[in-house]
């Protein structure tokens, strides 16, 4: 079993951190981009990605900042942060992810791609 690394992606996403943390945190929000779809029990989210379903806890919350999930199976989580420039206030979407060494770019892509579909949907 290889290491796992940790990658941290930043988006900028114009839309109110309210609005995108309903997008990180609800089922319905969840199946909008980042899964096929995603059933609810409690705290614990099945994800379905093309027939295949893997389950997390979300184990953190902050709202409209911060939601983690970890995967039930593997000593690994993923979460995502909502940052808000001051200055600007541009809203920023950060995704921690841990992963095999081997999957950094191809785990970077599909994250690019899957943020890339939820700024559509936004709008943004």
């Amino acid at each position: 079993m290889s290491d796992k690394v940790k990658i941290q992606l930043e988006y900028v996403v114009n839309c109110s951190p309210k609005v995108l943390y309903n997008w990180l945190s609800t089922a319905s929000g969840l199946t909008e981009w980042f899964a096929d779809d995603v059933k609810v029990r409690g705290k614990k989210f099945t994800f379905v990605w093309e027939g295949t379903e893997q389950t997390a806890e979300m184990t953190l919350q902050k709202e409209n900042k911060l939601v983690r999930y970890n995967w039930l199976n593997e000593d690994a989580y993923f979460e995502f942060r909502i940052t808000q420039d001051e200055l600007t206030g541009d809203v920023s979407l950060i995704v921690v992810d841990f992963i095999d060494e081997n999957e950094v770019e191809s785990t970077k892509e599909l994250w690019d791609s899957q943020v890339m579909d939820l700024k559509h949907k936004l709008g943004s």
